[in-house]
């Protein structure tokens, strides 16, 4: 009942990011059922879960952090960790998924519709793996710097870095955290995949990806509106700079202006 309770409190609290969830649950279910959703989601959980425990003792992998428990008892924590910022790592990983077969699946306009087909051999490959990290670490990137300004907004103070880091107070530490997290959820979830019975080859998942791809910039321009909101226009500014050749391209890719990629 008190774990019913104070999950209960987080939604009320976190509202925000149980809309982002269930809106990556939604779209990831539809663009791959439900049983690589369930394992993508949980696997990506569990996997932030460990790092985050494992770096508030260890330092491995984000760095030095810790979580002041200033919201215990008006949220759920798992150990000393929010159980919503560990859950948060699941649909970011989801929505850098969608954006990088975005960009490297083979796509064909027909009018003002467009269709995209993804295949196992792609949805496993290296090169997706690679641009999923990095478009994972690079939400983080715009995310952590606001976040370690909760007090100014409706996340509050809920960690600190011992020792700031050069990046508006965040160490190079967290984003190597981050790519480790990325690396290894997705890529154990890429293994499974390929054990998995194939889905949705012959489909067209245009729409589905897409879909995820609105909700990669939706979380960004949020965290870039509460950036500016709390007037730190400079890590707004960095922010906006270091997406704009990543949406250029995405939008030359969309209107099929950038070369197919290899097969």
């Amino acid at each position: 009942m008190e774990f019913l309770t104070l999950l209960g409190k987080t939604l009320l609290l976190r509202p925000y990011v149980f809309i982002f969830l269930a809106i990556a649950l939604a779209t990831s279910t539809w663009f791959m059922g439900k049983q690589r959703t369930a394992i993508f989601f949980l696997l990506t959980w569990m996997t932030a879960f460990v790092c985050e425990f494992s770096s508030t003792r260890t330092g491995i992998p984000f760095g030095w952090y810790f979580y002041n428990g200033s919201t215990v008892g008006q949220e759920l924590y798992i150990s000393d960790v929010p159980f919503m910022d560990s859950l948060s790592f699941s649909f970011l990983l989801f929505t850098s998924y969608c954006l990088a077969l975005v960009f490297l699946s083979p796509a064909q306009s027909r009018g003002l519709a467009m269709v995209m087909r993804t295949d196992r051999a792609l949805r496993t490959s290296f090169p997706v793996l690679g641009l999923t990290v990095m478009f994972f670490v690079l939400l983080d990137v715009v995310i952590d710097p606001v976040a370690l300004r909760g007090d100014r907004w409706f996340l509050g103070k809920i960690y600190y870095y011992p020792d700031p880091g050069v990046h508006f107070g965040i160490p190079i530490a967290n984003y190597v955290g981050w790519a480790v997290v990325g690396l290894v959820a997705f890529g154990l979830y890429q293994r499974l995949d390929r054990r998995l019975p194939d889905h949705g080859s012959n489909e067209n998942v245009a729409r589905r990806l897409l879909f995820g791809c609105a909700l990669y910039y939706g979380i960004l321009g949020f965290n870039l509106a509460v950036t500016f909101w709390i007037g730190e226009p400079l890590i707004g500014v960095t922010g906006i700079l270091m997406y704009l050749p990543i949406t250029v391209f995405l939008l030359l890719k969309l209107a099929g202006r950038l070369p197919a990629p290899a097969s």
